[in-house]
């Protein structure tokens, strides 16, 4: 199984370009899934860049209905003509980080959203090729995180926090145990690794790769949204569960990525666009 970063927060190759957002290009035995799409068209430029060619994804997945994942599939859709892009139900709505002093959209453009064709809905655990998944969160009452992180939906009633319905893991099941992508993780990482085991009871987990959205900020510098014990906790259960590495970025920051670090080593591996890696 081999992953290519092609846009994240950082990039590692000065001839790269970095923004907001993630986009993972990732190859299983014959099959080639691009999974979210960043912003813009910077993950696409990268993509030339590194000498990929989009029009040969085979499958796209839309981990969840925000901007900075989905905001590039416009580039995408003029790349690559037939690749059809799996989402959970309800990644069309409109998103919103809401404070006391501000609220701004987050949700998928307009211009992405108008391809309903190449868009297919996912409403529980499907298998999209031999071992390979797509999960949407089962586990109710996420609004409590969703509040802490300020992110919102729109209702009948008015904004009401979001429960990240939109939002799901890809896993890969290799000889070796479960290869769990999560593009942002809102729902909290003890969360998805929960309702992996429970769909795959029988087999080990092995690596987790995506985001932790643990960054915040707080009178405009960088902070982190959870404390240092909670952080520790997370790092427990990493070990406990068995995970061999953590493939991690984006909306994890600086400090929660220190943290972890500090307590689990080599374990944790930044992302950064123009990483390639394999897990065997």
């Amino acid at each position: 199984m081999n992953i290519t970063v092609l846009t994240e927060n950082t990039a590692g190759d000065p001839s790269l370009t970095a923004e907001h957002g993630l986009s993972l290009l990732i190859r299983y035995k014959d099959h080639c899934i691009l999974l979210d799409a960043g912003q813009s068209d910077c993950f696409a430029r990268n993509a030339r860049q590194m000498g990929i060619d989009l029009g040969q994804v085979q499958t796209a997945v839309l981990s969840h209905g925000h901007y900075d994942h989905g905001g590039g599939l416009a580039t995408f859709f003029a790349q690559n003509a037939y690749a059809p892009v799996y989402a959970a139900d309800g990644y069309d709505r409109p998103f919103f980080f809401h404070t006391d002093s501000s609220t701004r959209s987050i949700g998928v453009p307009a211009s992405v959203l108008s391809h309903k064709e190449r868009f297919l809905a996912v409403r529980e655990p499907v298998s999209i090729a031999d071992g390979i998944w797509l999960l949407p969160h089962s586990t109710p009452g996420l609004s409590t995180i969703a509040q802490r992180a300020h992110l919102f939906r729109q209702s009948d009633g008015g904004l009401i926090p979001d429960d990240f319905s939109h939002e799901l893991s890809l896993v890969f099941c290799l000889d070796q145990g479960l290869v769990i992508c999560n593009s942002c993780s809102h729902s909290g990482l003890e969360v998805i690794l929960r309702e992996v085991r429970q769909q795959f009871p029988e087999q080990p987990l092995l690596a987790f790769c995506g985001g932790l959205h643990m960054r915040a900020k707080k009178h405009g510098a960088e902070a982190c949204l959870y404390s240092r014990e909670e952080v520790r906790n997370l790092a427990d259960c990493i070990r406990s569960c068995g995970l061999q590495r953590i493939y991690t970025g984006h909306c994890t920051g600086a400090i929660a990525m220190k943290w972890l670090k500090e307590e689990l080593g080599d374990r944790v591996v930044p992302l950064t666009a123009g990483l390639r890696f394999t897990i065997e």
